[in-house]
C-alpha cells in the first residue's frame, strides 16, 4: 500500500523519535481525534523536526464551540485590558524570541541569522503594535437634523474569527494579521495553520497561554485545510473568515463561507517598473532584494521586472550580479542569505513556471533550476530570465520562488499592456527620478500598494495594504488600524432626548 501523505507530509499513527507538537482547544493541549500524526521534516536539511497532529471535522467543531464559549470573556474586557494583554503576549514572544527563530529556521527553512530573527522581532512588534492603537482608535458623534435626536458609534467585536494562514511566514502572519488584531478588537478565534509549519504554531500558542489569554479565545486546530480548514470557514459557528493563501484556495474558502464578512489576502504577481531615469544601482539592488528574501516565498515578491528599452542591459548585468552574491547552505549559518523553498508541490511550480518560459523562448542568464550539492532538493537557484513573453506563465501567474523574469518594454503603453496580462493586484514598485513618473504610475497601476524607489515587498505593520478591487489578490485591507477596523462591527445608537 502507498504511503499516506498531505502536503508532502508523511502520515503516521506512531511517531517516534522526534517532539510531538498538540493542538490547543478550549483549555486543553490535545494530540486530536483521529489517532494520526504528520511527520514534519526541515526543507533546508531533511531531518525529522517533529510530529504535528492530523485534526479532523470534530476537532474543528469542538474548537468552534470553544470559541463560542469563550467569546464573552474577551468582548467582556475593556479596551484597555485587552491592549495590557496584547502587550503581556509580545513580552512573552521577545523572551523567546531565540527559540522560536530557531523554530521558524528547522520548520520552515528560512535562514536564523537572515531572516528568522527577523520574523521573530516583527510578531514582537505585531502585539505591540495592536496593544496601542486599540486604545485610540476613536469613532464619531454625528450631527443629525432632529435637534431631540443623538448619534453615535462604537466598535464591537465581530464574534469568532475562523483563521487559516500559511506557511511562508508562520509566525509573523498570524500575529500581524490577524491574531493580534483579533485579540485587541475583543474576538474569539479559531486558528488553522499550514501543516508544513505548525510546530511554530504551538509554541506561538504556548506565549500566547503565558501571557494569560482566557482559555478558549484563541483555539488552535492542526490538519488539511479540506478538512479542518472547511469545517472553521463554512460552520455556522463562526461569524467571520481570515485567510492568506493562493488565489484558487481564497475563491473556495469565499464560496464555502458565503455571507460572512471576509478578510482575504490571496496571491500576488508584482511588476517593478524600472524607467529609464531610474537609478539604476538603486532599482537592481532592491528589486533584488524583493525577488530573492524568503526565497521568493511572499505575496508581495519582486514577482516581475519591466525594464525601459534604453537601461535594459545596464540593469540585468547589476541583477546578475546580485544573483551571484546570494548564499545557500546551512541554515544556522551567519553567512547563509537565503534558503530553500518549504515544500515540494510548490518547488514543482517554480519548475514548471522556468519550463513554460524555456518553451516560448526565454533565456537563462543565471540559474534556472535547483540547487546541486546541498542537503536537500529544496533548495533553489537564484535565478535571472529575459526574453520573456508577456504571455509566460512567470509573468502571468504568482510563481513563489527566487525567479527573477525581466521584460523589455519600449514605451508606457506597452509597459502598461504587459503589467495588466495578470489578473493579479496585490503590489507594486516604480523606480523613476522624476515626480510626475512616480505618480502617474503609482495612481494607474491596479494593485493595492505602490513602493517608488523601494522593492515591492516592502511594508511597514500600520500601512494598509491588500488586494485591488477587481484583481483576484484579495478582500479587505491589512495594517494596523485598518485591520483593527476590519475585524470589528461598527454599531450607530440614536437617541431620543426629547422625553
Amino acid at each position: 500500500m502507498p504511503m499516506k501523505t498531505i502536503k508532502g507530509l508523511k502520515v503516521t499513527t506512531a511517531p517516534s523519535g522526534a517532539p510531538v507538537s498538540r493542538m490547543r482547544i478550549g483549555g486543553r493541549w490535545e494530540e486530536g481525534s483521529s489517532g494520526e500524526f504528520l511527520e514534519v521534516t526541515s526543507p533546508a536539511t531533511g531531518a525529522v523536526v517533529g510530529f504535528v497532529p492530523l485534526g479532523t471535522r470534530a476537532d474543528a467543531q469542538r474548537a468552534i464551540a470553544a470559541a463560542n464559549a469563550a467569546k464573552p470573556k474577551i468582548a467582556g474586557l475593556s479596551v484597555w485590558e485587552r491592549s495590557k494583554l496584547c502587550f503581556a503576549v509580545a513580552d512573552a514572544i521577545e523572551k523567546r524570541k531565540e527559540d522560536l527563530a530557531r523554530t521558524l529556521c528547522l520548520e520552515q527553512g528560512k535562514p536564523y541569522h537572515a531572516e528568522a530573527l527577523g520574523e521573530a522581532g516583527a510578531a514582537v512588534a505585531a502585539f505591540r503594535n495592536a496593544g496601542e492603537q486599540i486604545k485610540w482608535l476613536e469613532t464619531a458623534c454625528f450631527p443629525v437634523e432632529d435637534r431631540n435626536k443623538r448619534a453615535f458609534s462604537f466598535l464591537q467585536p465581530k464574534g469568532v474569527f475562523g483563521i487559516v494562514t500559511p506557511w511562508n511566514f508562520p509566525l509573523a502572519l498570524p500575529s500581524i494579521y490577524y491574531l493580534a488584531p483579533g485579540l485587541a478588537a475583543g474576538n474569539a478565534m479559531v486558528w488553522v495553520p499550514a501543516p508544513t509549519t505548525s510546530i511554530i504554531a504551538e509554541k506561538l500558542m504556548e506565549c500566547l497561554i503565558e501571557a494569560g489569554v482566557p482559555d478558549g479565545v484563541v483555539n488552535l486546530v492542526i490538519g488539511d485545510g479540506p478538512e479542518v480548514g472547511d469545517e472553521v470557514v463554512s460552520n455556522p459557528g463562526t461569524d467571520a473568515i481570515a485567510f492568506t493563501g493562493s488565489s484558487e484556495t481564497g475563491r473556495i474558502i469565499a464560496s464555502r463561507g458565503a455571507g460572512k464578512p471576509l478578510m482575504v489576502e490571496l496571491g500576488g504577481n508584482g511588476p517593478t517598473i524600472v524607467l529609464a531615469d531610474a537609478d539604476l544601482d538603486t532599482a537592481a539592488a532592491r528589486a533584488a532584494a524583493g525577488c530573492f528574501a524568503n526565497a521568493g516565498q511572499i505575496c508581495t515578491s519582486t514577482e516581475r521586472i519591466l525594464v525601459a528599452d534604453a537601461v535594459h542591459d545596464a540593469f540585468v548585468e547589476k541583477l546578475v550580479a546580485a544573483a551571484r552574491a546570494v548564499r545557500m547552505g546551512d541554515p544556522f549559518d551567519p553567512a547563509t542569505t537565503m534558503g530553500p523553498l518549504n515544500n515540494e508541490p510548490n518547488a514543482q511550480k517554480v519548475d514548471a513556471h522556468l519550463a513554460d518560459a524555456r518553451q516560448r523562448g526565454a533565456s537563462i542568464l543565471f540559474g534556472g533550476g535547483r540547487a546541486e550539492g546541498l542537503a536537500t532538493r529544496l533548495h533553489y537557484q537564484p535565478t535571472v530570465i529575459t526574453d520573456l513573453s508577456p504571455d509566460s506563465l512567470l509573468n502571468v501567474e504568482e510563481t513563489f520562488g527566487p525567479v527573477v523574469p525581466v521584460l523589455r518594454f519600449r514605451d508606457e503603453e506597452e509597459a502598461h499592456r504587459i503589467v495588466t496580462k495578470s489578473r493579479l493586484g496585490l503590489s507594486a514598485a516604480v523606480f523613476t527620478q522624476t515626480i510626475r513618473h512616480a505618480f502617474r504610475w503609482a495612481e494607474a497601476l491596479r494593485v493595492g500598494i505602490v513602493n517608488v524607489n523601494e522593492m515591492s515587498p516592502y511594508w511597514e505593520t500600520h500601512i494598509p495594504a491588500g488586494g485591488a478591487a477587481g484583481t483576484a489578490s484579495g478582500i479587505g485591507r491589512t495594517g494596523g488600524r485598518h485591520t483593527l477596523l476590519e475585524m470589528s462591527d461598527l454599531k450607530t445608537v440614536t437617541i431620543d432626548i426629547s422625553r
